[in-house]
């Protein structure tokens, strides 16, 4: 009788394990990649460069306010993944992965994010960073208590350095090239100069801004962007804190933000991602796709090849989706109810397992019903 019962209780553990997820058994995301390994995933990774409007910076002015729930949806050390540019940074930091991957189309922004991390990794802490970035000397009086608003409100008064442009450029490569071993081609290098010269040339604000195509957010420059708070009053982005700071530069260090040359409908990139999830058993955390499926959408059949992508890749109950919309909000229901031309951008979050089984059950075919399942 006794061997019975061990017999079935083994039999039982064994069904367990074989129905347990597998990313929830594994778990061996790296806690560091090598300069070799971070250079070859990208190589192997990415896909063939393609055009989208160009921009060097976020022009989502409310993109905090959904932080408060997303950190009540998502739990530290999962998987983040998302696009474009520097936006992705405050989330990293509010949801505090293992590992990040940032597609994008255009090569431009894996090269602009290439500039980010060396900038981050050659600076001591958020003021400098602040300098490094924007070439402007470190204003006096500014410490690692500083405020993030009393960070921008001290570099208002610095004037731009032709100077420490020049050094910060060169020592910028240097860390790529030299300390990491990149080798960019003489079209790289002319595109991060531009990059760069473009950050130099806008800078942090006030005052005429040039580094979104069509100017930031109704007006607003990368000062406001990163001195917003999330509707409550509470800063959040990856520059509010020292701590915010800390985090997303240590990563980096680690080369464990990955920029990826990858279109959303495309047949590699994500494809590619989705797989090294599984084989390392990590589920996908929170997915940042801005307001891109909103122009999948437009063109025939992507918005279904890029939900194809996103339903191959191993999800679990938390995991999010983080979108931006032109949206009006219906006072009752407390959702999105219409697309409204102009005005700022809303983020909406939505459950990324809901959407994909309303995909596979033929329930999605517009993307007013993806923002009606969004809020």
């Amino acid at each position: 009788m006794r061997t019975d019962r061990l017999l079935i209780f083994s039999a039982l553990i064994g069904l367990v394990l074989v129905a347990a997820p597998a990313f929830r058994a594994l778990d061996t995301l790296p806690r560091t990649l090598t300069d070799d390994a971070f250079r070859q995933m990208i190589s192997d990774f990415s896909e063939e460069g393609g055009y989208f409007r160009f921009e060097y910076m976020s022009n989502e002015r409310e993109f905090q306010y959904v932080i408060p729930r997303l950190k009540e949806k998502t739990k530290p050390g999962g998987t983040y993944l998302g696009v474009g540019p520097e936006q992705n940074f405050t989330y990293i930091a509010a949801t505090q992965p293992k590992m990040a991957f940032i597609f994008d189309i255009r090569r431009q922004n894996l090269l602009e994010h290439l500039i980010y991390k060396a900038i981050f990794e050659i600076s001591a802490n958020r003021a400098d960073f602040v300098s490094k970035l924007f070439s402007r000397k470190i204003p006096a009086g500014l410490t690692e208590k500083s405020t993030v608003a009393g960070i921008f409100q001290a570099f208002r008064s610095a004037p731009p350095d032709d100077r420490l442009f020049a050094q910060n450029l060169q020592a910028i490569k240097d860390d790529l090239m030299k300390h990491r071993g990149f080798v960019l081609t003489a079209e790289d290098l002319s595109q991060m100069d531009q990059i760069y010269e473009t950050l130099f040339r806008g800078g942090p604000g006030p005052g005429r801004n040039d580094l979104y195509g069509g100017g930031f957010a109704r007006g607003a420059t990368y000062a406001d962007l990163m001195t917003e708070t999330d509707g409550k009053g509470q800063a959040r982005s990856y520059l509010a804190t020292e701590e915010n700071f800390a985090f997303v530069r240590q990563m980096q260090r680690q080369n464990l933000i990955v920029p990826l040359v990858g279109d959303f409908a495309g047949q590699k990139t994500l494809r590619t991602v989705g797989q090294y999830l599984k084989d390392h058993g990590a589920a996908a955390s929170v997915f940042y796709t801005s307001n891109v499926e909103q122009y999948l959408f437009q063109q025939g059949d992507d918005w279904s090849k890029f939900l194809t992508n996103v339903a191959a890749m191993p999800l679990d109950s938390t995991s999010t989706f983080i979108r931006s919309s032109h949206m009006s909000y219906d006072n009752a229901s407390g959702r999105p109810s219409r697309i409204v031309a102009g005005g700022n951008f809303i983020s909406l979050l939505s459950p990324m397992q809901d959407l994909i089984s309303a995909f596979n059950n033929g329930r999605l075919q517009t993307y007013d019903q993806v923002i009606q399942m969004s809020k």
